[in-house]
């Protein structure tokens, strides 16, 4: 008996969890199109003036996706060596904030939760190549964005305290405190600069212009390690595709 289960769970996790078979492949699709299809209807539901054939129609496409993604989350616990470790997992999470709206709609504002519907446009990246090397990116990098985000962080206090310093005098109104000025720091430390808050003393000017050389590096810093974890991605996955056909290759000859 036992044995007939995992020899189940074996065949589910080749068709769930392996896109480069066939059934693999219709599995992946499949759901891809499904997610597509129901951000569409999603998008369709907060039109103006649907009428209520629309609405039901709407309606019975959304419990026809639920069921699906809810049984391919069960499916993914279920065929997972690691169970506990799938669910708290990126892709997990995400799967489980794909389908937990629905189920909630009756305890917590539904209004609030419709909004985690866009996660679903996440579940896309575990059936793509080259939006799945974001995710192996992401681990690869994460240390440094971290750092990166701390040094970040420390940058726009400074810059708040700096231009408070410089400005609150000449425009209590606008910089009345650190915490009010941390708006310009934000918008200048990340170059947007919208132009609502700016110096008008020439100690500001002078601050604001040493924030925005920082500024710059802020910008440049996250995009270069992207660009290199991304690198790096493509060499990982490239190794495990060239291990799987030898694997596959040995297999075929035995």
């Amino acid at each position: 008996m036992n044995y007939l289960y995992d020899d189940m769970k074996e065949k589910l996790r080749d068709i769930i969890e392996d896109n480069t078979t066939i059934k693999g492949k219709i599995f992946g699709y499949s759901i891809q199109v499904l997610i597509i299809l129901s951000l569409v209807a999603f998008t369709l539901e907060t039109l103006p003036g649907n009428s209520e054939s629309t609405i039901q129609a709407l309606n019975t496409f959304e419990l026809i996706c639920i069921l699906i993604f809810t049984v391919e989350y069960i499916l993914r616990i279920v065929i997972s060596k690691q169970p506990f470790k799938y669910i708290f997992s990126f892709y997990g999470l995400i799967d489980l904030l794909a389908i937990l709206p629905f189920y909630l709609k009756g305890i917590v504002d539904l209004r609030a939760l419709r909004a985690f519907r866009v996660f679903r446009a996440l579940k896309l990246i575990r059936y793509n190549k080259a939006l799945n090397r974001f995710h192996i990116a992401a681990k690869i990098v994460k240390e440094e964005m971290i750092l990166f985000f701390i040094i970040t962080s420390i940058f726009i206090f400074i810059a708040s305290a700096g231009i408070y310093f410089f400005e609150n005098k000449a425009q209590p109104e606008l910089f009345t405190s650190i915490l009010h000025s941390g708006w310009w720091a934000i918008a200048t430390l990340t170059t947007v600069g919208y132009g609502d808050i700016y110096p008008i003393t020439m100690g500001g000017k002078i601050f604001t212009f040493f924030i925005l050389i920082i500024g710059v590096g802020v910008v440049t810093v996250p995009a270069g390690l992207v660009a290199s974890a991304l690198s790096k991605a493509r060499e990982i996955e490239r190794e495990n595709d060239l291990k799987k056909a030898s694997l596959s290759n040995k297999t075929s000859q035995e």
